[in-house]
């Protein structure tokens, strides 16, 4: 039997534990990950991942965000719409998420992208290169941290320009939205766009077999091959057309390319071809960037490899989030909203914008080629595969606010993002 003043210890007890509990969970703000655990770009996917938790790890150490301590909340979203919206969803109304980042397709950030305008919520694009991301689906929820296949074609087409002027193209192409608008790019600015001359084929997402696709190229012998397509895609495509010789006689272009995607390919495989990127992990110490050069060696210690220009993008997405919300001094959507629009930063590269008016995220931009085989496996993990080749600074490479502003006429929609007030009534 329990004393009376042994119970009211208890009771005290259980109340300080009810105490704490509680303003454990007042302190704790939740941000959704939606990302591709599996599917065809899932090496782009775990990239993200482990990035994220590295950021999470580092901000919870440092204080949190506003005192309180970040729980990263992920969900995989297969490269599939459909999933995507329900997990967004999910993420929204049971796991009460402050933030949603993430996508390797840009079907799939604009559908997460089009949930969150709905129910108040910011969204960050990690992997989204369509033009339409920021474009003609644009809203004022919508936040993209990589660059966009205007960009990337930008910065590769001076080089093409240069050296592959009046020869044959021939495109490959993923049969979605960042697939249309990337060939599109490529085509208008290396002159391309007459497609009796320089043909062009779409295919499914998830492809492994393009025996069909490159048989016709095969025949037709195009000087440049250009493959938009990105993943385990990409990956596949490229061994195939190397395997049927096309290689040896073809320039293979991959206007959106990645570290992973290089790797699925292989050093040799890989060797010669001419894609863009934001980042690489050989930028910061190319042009000195101490910030970048400690995230590369932190990420490699923890997960013994580089990180690629995805897991650059979560990483920073998480600290620019971070520090929109503490000049707004709020959680509040439209606070950081607006504490986002305009700003400039500095993280893993050199200073980036957000601006105002789409809110891309405008930044250099850099063509290169993949090295030679022999070069590539002088590296402790196999992974330095790029030679920058061309480097363009943001305001040139991005989409002007003239021509934003007339795409968007042209589909019949405002001339500018959603007003605060109206974000506020949603």
């Amino acid at each position: 039997m329990f004393t009376k003043s042994t119970k009211s210890l208890l009771t005290i007890l259980v109340m300080l534990l009810f105490a704490a509990s509680f303003s454990f969970a007042q302190n704790t703000v939740k941000i959704g990950l939606n990302y591709p655990e599996t599917g065809p770009y899932a090496a782009e996917g775990l990239d993200q991942y482990r990035a994220a938790t590295m950021a999470v790890d580092e901000i919870n150490a440092s204080g949190g965000i506003l005192g309180n301590k970040v729980e990263l909340v992920v969900r995989d979203s297969k490269s599939n719409v459909d999933v995507t919206k329900n997990n967004v969803t999910e993420l929204i109304d049971q796991q009460k998420v402050k933030m949603v980042f993430g996508g390797s397709s840009s079907a799939v950030a604009i559908a997460a992208g089009e949930i969150c305008q709905k129910k108040g919520v910011p969204f960050f694009g990690t992997l989204t290169y369509s033009t339409e991301t920021t474009g003609t689906k644009g809203h004022r929820y919508m936040f993209r941290e990589c660059y966009d296949s205007w960009m990337a074609a930008k910065a590769i087409a001076d080089y093409l320009n240069t050296n592959f002027a009046g020869k044959k193209y021939m495109y490959i192409t993923s049969d979605y939205t960042w697939g249309w608008t990337t060939e599109s790019s490529v085509r208008k600015l290396t002159n391309t766009e007459n497609k009796e001359t320089h043909k062009g084929l779409l295919t499914p997402l998830g492809t492994t077999d393009y025996n069909k696709e490159l048989s016709l190229a095969k025949m037709i012998k195009p000087d440049v091959l250009v493959l938009v397509l990105f993943g385990n895609d990409m990956s596949s495509a490229i061994r195939q057309a190397t395997s049927l010789g096309i290689k040896a006689t073809t320039q293979i272009v991959v206007p959106n390319i990645t570290l992973g995607m290089a790797e699925g390919g292989g050093p040799k495989v890989m060797e010669g071809v001419i894609g863009s990127l934001p980042w690489c992990w050989r930028i910061p110490y190319i042009y000195n960037y101490p910030r970048g050069q400690k995230f590369v060696e932190d990420f490699d210690k923890r997960f013994s490899r580089y990180p690629s220009t995805s897991g650059a993008s979560a990483y920073t997405i998480l600290y620019e989030y971070k520090d929109a919300v503490e000049r707004a001094k709020s959680f509040d959507a439209p606070k950081v909203v607006q504490a986002l629009e305009g700003h400039t930063y500095q993280l893993l590269k050199d200073p980036q914008t957000w601006r105002a008016f789409d809110h891309q995220s405008l930044q250099t931009v850099y063509a290169v080629k993949c090295k030679p085989q022999t070069e590539v496996l002088k590296d402790k993990y196999k992974l330095d595969y790029f030679e920058i080749i061309n480097k363009m600074n943001g305001e040139q490479a991005a989409i002007s606010k003239e021509e934003w502003v007339a795409q968007r006429k042209a589909g019949n929609l405002p001339a500018q993002l959603e007003s605060l007030e109206v974000m506020a009534e949603k």
